[in-house]
């Protein structure tokens, strides 16, 4: 296995679907221009194409696309329907595409661009087990209502045909997999900094995090 040596600015994010991570995510990345990665992209993108391909999709399948996988790849809005995200979430429990897909993000950590001056991930497992060496852990969070209520209004601007009570019922058994799986469960670590995106602006919740980040490397002497 390919050993990895932490040579860069990382800040790692765990949350529960539709907290906003990832909209944190990328206001952190271009504020210190660092590489970001929605983790759990790579499993939708994943579960899009078993959706597609249900017969051609196995491991084979699997490897030979993460060998060729691009960040451009990730960003298609057809991976936000319910139906990728519910299929990603049962996809994520197989641990043989699992390291698949760790080896993706460990390149991302550890070996961003050099027009980069580090990196940030989001997903369910990134604060322990993918980044645990992170200068920065976020936990984001909100309730399982006020999720539900912005991935409704995500889904809506798409023109996509579904209840905000299908919404929750999805969001809340997208939680208890992701919580419960045996493997890289979503869970809280004591080093991990609790963000509540509750009753908060994108901008103030930014602004939050943005003082916590600073504050540390103005204390390091590494302010950006």
């Amino acid at each position: 296995m390919k050993k990895y040596k932490k040579r860069c600015l990382q800040i790692a994010i765990d949350s529960p679907a539709a907290a906003g991570a990832g909209t944190q995510a990328k206001l952190i990345a271009k504020h210190y221009n660092l590489l970001y990665l929605d983790s759990g992209k790579i499993y939708r993108l994943l579960a899009y194409l078993k959706i597609k391909n249900p017969k051609e999709f196995n491991y084979s399948f699997v490897s030979k696309k993460m060998k060729t996988l691009k960040m451009s790849d990730l960003q298609s809005k057809k991976l936000i329907s319910d139906d990728v995200g519910n299929m990603a979430s049962v996809i994520a429990k197989d641990i043989k595409i699992r390291k698949l897909a760790h080896n993706f993000q460990m390149e991302c950590a550890y070996n961003p661009s050099k027009k980069y001056k580090g990196s940030i991930i989001d997903g369910r497992d990134i604060t322990y087990n993918i980044m645990p060496e992170a200068d920065f852990k976020f936990f984001i969070t909100a309730s399982s209502k006020t999720r539900a209520l912005r991935r409704y209004m995500e889904l809506k601007e798409l023109n996509k045909k579904i209840s905000l009570s299908d919404v929750l019922k999805s969001i809340k058994k997208r939680d208890k997999s992701d919580y419960n799986r045996s493997i890289s469960p979503l869970k809280r670590t004591r080093d991990q900094y609790l963000i509540s995106s509750e009753n908060e602006s994108k901008r103030s919740c930014f602004l939050k995090i943005k003082q916590i980040i600073d504050k540390k490397l103005t204390l390091n002497g590494n302010i950006q």
